[in-house]
């Protein structure tokens, strides 16, 4: 399963197409645990990293995988791990400390049914709060939603290209339905995907002070091996690497870490606005509940009712931009996702109570269904004409 070298339509599901965008954006380094439903990530690149000088590992558990994607990004492989609740639980403590020790890597959480070992196949997304808050402290947080097959490919490689430029973990927050399905899809040829790596320092080695930030935040970065010493903590540190033990070196750090996020959100929070210009209800919706509601939204206007959808694809940051200007202009937004509330909280903090933001909530294991969007739209109109 090789990234063609020119465009090729091929047959596969979100997993597979995740597979393909991480080897074509240079991961060269995977540690996993199986687990259901993200086992296929791990079973793509077991067979396809081997061919081109890569490494697979099976660790032992989810704590330990998480460690050996920090310790081989640190020895300079672009590195990822996938996996799903439970194990997205597990790993938090290690996303700690490569958010703070500014450690590339990759995160693919494929969302399931939880809490705990919950329904093992069945889809939800009740991880979107996890994905931003889940590790303790303030902390820099990019999670991506893909909704389509190609999306799940392109996202991979966005996701390595943001994880290496800001020397930050980001997440690819798929879900079941995503990762299992198949699409009919056409990749880009390998030469027309954007590879970013990692910048590398140019002093010399005795003067290289390894968390001095260049000027857009982000400090060069040696491997383990390149003639650099440098010290790695998850303590509080200064710009040398040794644990400070002084809060003014925290207040510094912390707040660096998330401005050289924080700087760029313009760019790298997206959503895709379909008919919303013109929508009297808004659906806010991510993943594969988004595909329902663009089904929803076509059936609606075909009745007459004017639906449109904000698909908001990075969870985090959080593209409140899109969903504060299309609450000037609707009469009510209607948040449809598989949890009991977790997008929701955003949508009202972006629409300023400009407009009613209501719930669709499912957590019976149970798609949303387009049916059930026209349904609580119908009804939200009773309410506000």
């Amino acid at each position: 399963m090789p990234v063609p070298t020119e465009r090729k339509a091929q047959l596969l599901s979100g997993n597979e197409a995740c597979v393909q965008g991480a080897i074509a954006a240079g991961v060269r380094f995977f540690a996993g645990y199986p687990i259901t439903p993200s086992t296929e990530i791990a079973e793509g690149l077991a067979v396809e990293l081997p061919k081109i000088g890569g490494k697979f590992i099976q660790m032992e558990d989810e704590i330990a995988s998480m460690g050996a994607v920090i310790g081989a990004s640190l020895a300079g492989l672009k590195s990822m791990t996938a996996t799903s609740g439970p194990g997205f639980s597990l790993k938090q403590e290690n996303i700690g400390f490569a958010a703070l020790t500014e450690i590339p890597c990759v995160i693919v959480n494929v969302q399931r049914y939880g809490p705990s070992t919950g329904l093992p196949t069945s889809p939800a997304q009740g991880d979107i709060m996890q994905a931003r808050w889940g590790t303790h402290g303030d902390h820099p947080a990019i999670a991506l939603m893909p909704a389509s097959v190609r999306e799940a490919f392109d996202l991979t490689v966005q996701a390595v290209n943001l994880s290496e430029e800001l020397r930050t973990p980001v997440i690819l927050l798929m879900d079941e339905v995503v990762g299992h399905m198949r699409e009919r899809v056409e990749l880009p040829a390998t030469d027309e995907i954007t590879v970013v790596n990692r910048v590398k320092p140019t002093e010399d080695p005795e003067h290289f002070l390894p968390y001095k930030p260049g000027p857009n935040l982000v400090p060069p970065m040696p491997a383990f091996g390149d003639g650099y010493r440098f010290h790695v903590t998850g303590l509080v540190h200064n710009e040398t690497g040794f644990p400070s033990g002084k809060g003014k070196d925290g207040n510094i750090l912390v707040r660096r870490l998330l401005a050289k996020i924080e700087q760029r959100q313009p760019s790298i929070a997206q959503a895709e606005l379909y008919q919303a210009d013109d929508a009297d209800i808004v659906i806010v919706a991510a993943g594969s509940v988004a595909r329902s509601a663009r089904a929803a939204v076509k059936e609606a206007r075909a009745q007459g009712l004017k639906l449109g959808l904000v698909r908001p694809i990075t969870a985090w940051p959080f593209p409140a931009e899109a969903i504060n200007s299309v609450a000037t202009t609707a009469k009510a937004m209607i948040v449809a996702e598989m949890n009991l509330g977790q997008m929701i909280i955003e949508v009202e903090r972006a629409a300023c109570g400009r407009v009613p933001v209501i719930g669709l909530n499912r957590i019976d294991a149970e798609l949303i269904t387009p049916q059930d969007i026209i349904a609580r739209a119908q009804e939200v109109t009773k309410n506000v004409r």
